[in-house]
């Protein structure tokens, strides 16, 4: 995982400039290569080919320039298959993308099994893509002096007012635009075979932890004590005899004493973060400076993953962690409320294709704040489209009177039963955090202060959001900055 910039156009000036700033998503080396009409720079994270995977990765043949963010988990298959027909000059997963790209033109995103977001280059075309679900994230803004791309808004906000997010399973070419190249399949025919669902998921999510090891560092697991960090967790643990697991919340918090359980029952060098109250509000600017919103819902979980990044940063460079088993297995408490299978399996959908700017950012920039690379299995492309054929009805929490019965089920030998049965609990929650911010919001907001914000106009709906709206406002003044990143209540019902 890295930081990527990309400049196309007449006027290349501020590239460094935006090139530094996202400077902490590559502590182990800056690199660029600039051109007449484009620059591509690259801050690395050596994880593959520690020693000789530095980018711009170049072809002679094409005359192309390669820069990547994120993991191409099926490099190897590919390399075993173009070993004779390329010359592969390191063995970064981020070279493939130059032969592949001679192979398969703009289809090549189609090929590859991963999270990313690249850049290729030459004097005649660039060529840019993001992965299928956007893990990895990507921004642009188009000016009269050309067209600006980076991982993060913060490089971009000099470069224009109209930017934008790049939108997952699509591509962009120089000759041609923007252009989709994946969606979720529609489903026809859905499973409905208890036990065969249970083993496929049992395959589907071992198979892509084994996938999501591929790393030259040291792994560990983010380990909240929750059902779904405990199963990757214990899936680990099956594949590595050393991993270091990584929790925090206050002292005495539900997920701290969940976690030590789970780590003691599979054998985990563990590690915990216990913070306080005056920590917390000491990082919030940091929080949100990072994360590039203010929204209240994803600022109280990004506290405490702010924190817990800072701690693993110090021991690996990967994580992997539970996110995104609610939206694949209706998780949320809310969606408890559901009695028909078919309008939750439209929900999940929606919320599936949602997660690109929401959680999945807050995973990326609250790790990568500290140089740390978060991975998520439960997201590996062939999971996400098995379990969207597992019967709806199924997922109902009134069908077995839990929410996740089949997760719950499929993992239930592999962990200590009271962590398997116990009631789901959001992280913020979890963590013992999310009252305090809220807390702190009410005791130093008056009522006239926040009537005041309102009248303004200022885009606030509770004295929460207005704290940490104020914080964003500092250095995001832009007025367009606030619809980059998703908002929990507009964009899920």
């Amino acid at each position: 995982m890295c930081g990527i910039v990309g400049f196309f156009g007449s006027n290349l000036q501020g590239f460094e400039d935006a090139l530094s700033i996202l400077a902490h998503r590559g502590p182990d080396g800056t690199s660029s290569i600039c051109q007449e009409n484009y620059a591509l720079g690259h801050n690395r994270l050596a994880i593959i080919d520690v020693e000789g995977g530095q980018q711009p990765l170049y072809d002679p043949q094409s005359k192309l320039y390669a820069i990547a963010n994120g993991e191409i988990y099926n490099h190897q298959q590919w390399r075993d298959r173009l070993q004779g027909n390329y010359n592969f000059s390191t063995n970064s997963d981020t070279e493939i993308l130059l032969p592949l790209y001679q192979k398969f033109g703009t289809q090549m995103p189609q090929k590859l099994r991963g999270m990313f977001s690249f850049i290729l280059a030459s004097d005649r075309e660039f060529f840019v893509a993001r992965d299928r679900l956007g893990i990895k994230p990507l921004y642009y803004v188009q000016s009269e002096e050309g067209l600006f791309f980076a991982s993060e808004i913060k490089a971009l906000i000099k470069h224009g007012e109209e930017i934008q997010e790049f939108p997952p399973g699509h591509y962009y070419h120089s000759s041609e635009g923007l252009q989709p190249y994946y969606d979720l399949p529609e489903v026809d025919v859905f499973l409905e075979d208890v036990e065969v669902i249970l083993e496929k998921i049992r395959q589907g999510l071992s198979q892509s932890v084994r996938r999501r090891l591929m790393s030259d560092v040291p792994v560990g697991v983010f380990l909240s004590g929750g059902l779904d960090s405990s199963i990757i967790a214990a899936l680990m643990k099956r594949e590595l005899s050393e991993l270091h697991s990584f929790a925090t919340g206050f002292a005495n918090s539900p997920d701290l004493k969940a976690a030590r359980l789970v780590a003691e029952y599979l054998g985990t060098i563990h590690h915990e973060y216990i913070y306080s109250e005056a920590e917390m509000l000491a990082v919030l600017p940091e929080v949100i400076y990072h994360f590039e919103s203010y929204d209240p819902a994803w600022i109280r979980s990004c506290v405490p993953t702010y924190l817990i990044s800072h701690l693993a940063s110090q021991y690996v460079k990967v994580v992997l962690g539970g996110d995104a088993s609610d939206e694949l297995f209706a998780g949320y408490s809310y969606l408890a409320d559901y009695n028909d299978g078919k309008t939750l399996n439209e929900e999940l959908v929606y919320r599936i294709k949602g997660l690109h700017n929401l959680n999945l950012q807050k995973v990326d920039k609250l790790t990568m704040a500290h140089g740390l690379e978060a991975r998520v299995p439960f997201l590996d492309i062939d999971l996400v489209e098995m379990a969207l054929t597992i019967e709806p009805a199924l997922k109902l929490h009134q069908s077995f009177g839990i929410e996740k019965w089949l997760l719950r089920k499929a993992f239930e030998d592999y962990l200590p039963p009271e962590i398997v049965w116990r009631n789901k609990m959001e992280f913020a929650h979890g963590a013992a955090s999310s009252k305090v911010l809220e807390a702190h919001a009410e005791a130093t907001i008056s009522d006239e202060d926040f009537q005041r914000a309102r009248f303004r106009g200022d885009p606030i709906k509770s004295k929460e959001e207005l704290l940490y709206y104020r914080i964003f406002e500092q250095y995001f003044p832009q007025p367009f900055a606030v619809n980059l990143v998703g908002k929990w209540d507009r964009t899920f019902n």
